[in-house]
Formats: structure tokens, sequence, C-alpha cells
């Protein structure tokens, strides 16, 4: 094992770097040429096998492929210190840094300066190294994993699995994984203007379904500091993917993250089923119309039927609006259950799903965003600890 690696193919720095490290910080330093960074999975499987404390990616890197593989580099080994040999400017920092990349330093730097860089890179190495291990030993076995169900479509079940989703990503920043199942014509990738480079499809396949750390390579990172897992964009593959495969996909999920959520798609079809077994909580999602509300009542019948229903439940009323001739009251006889968490028919809800951007993400002002809050509200361990009596409350529109 290296405790530095270089990617350069420039001799005199390559010189420097090792001057700096020689005596003052113990550890062998690896260096390669930048054609490895072409290669990001021949990169991963180095990465894994020497188990570096610092990437250094040197001059000669261009600086476009240098982002690209930070950003997967930091998915799978967030642990790393990763450092940008680059005339620093504004741009390239900024670049830098939302790649994972923790520091820059110019290519005349002196010695000195590259030991001082290199050491606290190290020392941010050992700092997380030791935050995850005591996260690691506090962390229960099984993360929440909250599915949300809607037997007809057209309810905004998307709209409303994708604000969950970034509202609890902000209760637990890059503790939350939203997992699209609705996998011939999933929105989540839309609803957050993500362009996926994997889907599911790749998640379950090969050896991330067997080692959870290449998994995580497989995730797609959110501004909002959450990780999607997007449906495929061909929906014949759909057909490639079973219930079987999925349970595995989301036990893996589990252990890693303390939320998963999952988008389902419309009905009751055998990927939902798969994933309704394996959910702490699920949220029923119905429009205030009479086909969608006796659709969930008949959904709910059936997996009354089959012993399905998760530990927790939560029925969420979209598209609330008093002037439709239904009630609360007319909803909660209909599905013989209470409404949890209505949400008003909203203006400002549908422009942020059509920009991609969810409501929540900004905290738009807007009659949804309290109901939204309140949704999240109910997955918040010290709300639950304290309002056990509030579960099912009646609403009002």
């Amino acid at each position: 094992m290296s405790r530095f690696l270089l990617i350069t193919a420039d001799v005199s720095f390559e010189e420097k770097l090792r001057l700096a490290t020689a005596g003052a910080l113990a550890g062998d330093v690896l260096t390669f040429s930048p054609d490895l960074v072409a290669q990001p999975e021949d990169v991963l499987d180095l990465l894994t096998v020497q188990q570096p404390e610092v990437l250094v990616l040197g001059p000669g890197v261009p600086l476009d492929g240098a982002v690209r593989l930070a950003t997967i580099v930091d998915v799978r080994f967030p642990n790393l210190s990763m450092v940008l040999v680059a005339e620093e400017n504004a741009d390239v920092v900024l670049s830098a840094m939302r790649s994972g990349i923790r520091d820059v330093i110019d290519p005349t730097s002196d010695i000195p300066s590259i030991r001082l860089l290199l050491e606290r890179a190290c020392q941010a190495y050992a700092s997380r190294h030791r935050a995850e291990h005591v996260q690691s030993v506090a962390k229960q076995d099984q993360g929440m994993v909250i599915g949300v169900f809607s037997p007809k479509g057209g309810v905004g079940k998307t709209t409303i699995a994708t604000n969950l989703a970034v509202g609890l990503g902000k209760l637990a920043p890059m503790g939350v994984v939203l997992v699209d199942l609705d996998l011939q014509f999933g929105d989540v990738a839309s609803n957050l203007y993500l362009t996926p480079e994997y889907s599911v499809l790749d998640a379950v396949s090969g050896s991330a379904s067997e080692d959870t750390m290449v998994l995580k390579a497989f995730l797609t990172p959110h501004p909002s500091g959450i990780y999607a897992l997007c449906a495929p964009s061909n929906p014949a593959d759909a057909d490639s993917i079973s219930a079987d495969q999925l349970a595995v996909l989301i036990q893996q999920l589990t252990s890693e993250f303390p939320y998963v959520v999952i988008d389902t798609g419309p009905g009751l079809t055998e990927h939902s089923l798969a994933a309704l077994e394996q959910c702490t909580d699920a949220v029923w999602v119905t429009g205030m119309d009479v086909p969608s509300v006796r659709g969930l009542r008949a959904g709910l019948n059936v997996l009354g039927k089959l012993d399905l229903f998760p530990e927790s439940r939560h029925v969420v009323l979209n598209f609330a609006d008093s002037k439709t001739g239904l009630s609360v009251q007319d909803v909660e006889a209909t599905l013989g259950a209470p409404v949890d968490i209505s949400i008003p028919r909203s203006r400002g809800l549908s422009l942020a799903t059509n920009r991609g951007i969810p409501l929540l993400q900004n905290d738009v002002r807007d009659p949804a965003t309290k109901k939204l809050r309140g949704l999240v509200q109910r997955f918040d361990p010290k709300w639950r600890a304290t309002s056990q009596r509030k579960l099912h409350r009646r609403v009002v529109i």
C-alpha cells in the first residue's frame, strides 16, 4: 500500500513531491501516467488495492478529466483527500471543490509549501477516518426505508417522493438515497434535473450487487445533498431486473444510508411488492378524486389480505381542494384510514416540478411547502420519540 498516489507526466513535479514527503511524511509515493484518468474503473481498482490517504492529480492531467474522475472517486472513497495541481483561479477552485477535491496548489510551489499541503491532506483523511469509525459503531444495522406508493398514476407520487428525499437531506446531509423503481417510465431524473450516467440496471448487475462500495459509485449526487439512483432510460431494461435483485439492492443501501426513499411505479407490480417487503414506512398517496381514492382503498384491501403492511403507514392527500365536492371525511370513510397530510393544489409546486427543482430544495414560500415539511418531520427520530400520539391526526383543508 502507498500513502500517496500521484498521477502526472511532469518528472520535475514528481521529484518535488517526493522530496516533500521524504523524512517528514512517512509513506510511499506511487506515480502513474495521466492516461489512467481516461479509465475511471482502473483508478477505482487501484485505489481499492493501494488504499492511499492522498490522491494528487498533478500537471498533465486535463482539468475536465480531473474533475470527472474526482466526482466518481469522492462517491466511492469519501475519506480520501484529493489534491489538484493547477494554476489557481476562481473558476478552477470552484470546479475542484464541487467535485470533492479538497485543495488546489500551483505547480510552481516550492517543496515546503507542498509538504504543508500534504500534511494538511493527511490530517483531513485521519479526521474523516476516525469520524467514520465512530459513526459505524453508533449506526443502527438498518436505515429507514420509506416507500411512496399509489395504485393509480397521476397523483403526484414522484413529486412527493423527490421533495421528501430533499427534505430528509437537510436532516441527514449525504445520508439519503432516492431510488426510482418506476423502472419503465420513472421521472426522478427529470424531477431533480439530473442526467445520470448509471441506473438501477447497473446497480443490480455485476460487482455492484456484491460490493456496497462499488454500488455507491453508481449513485448520482444531487446539489441538495442527496444521492439518486434513477430508472433505466430504456423502458425495455425493466424486464432485465428481477424482484430478488431489487430486494438485495435495498438491503445494500439500508446498510449504508440512514434514509432510503423509494419511488415506485403505479399499481401493485412485482417490483413494488418486493420494495414494500423491505420498507419500514409506507407513504400512500391519493388525489382528491373518486377514482384514485377507490383505487387506493382496493390496493390497501389486497395488501391487508397479503399481510404486507410495513410497521408505519402515512396517508397523503395530494391536490387537496375544498371545492372538489369531496371532504377529508369522505376520503377517510372510503379508505377506512385517517389522512395524515393534505397537500393543497399549488401552482408553485407544479412550477417547481416542471423546472426540476423540488419545492423544498430552495424552501419556496408556498402553501404546499409547510405541508411537505410536515411529511418530512414524520421521519425525524426526535419527532417520533415525542409525537407518537400525533402520528395520525385529522387534517383540515
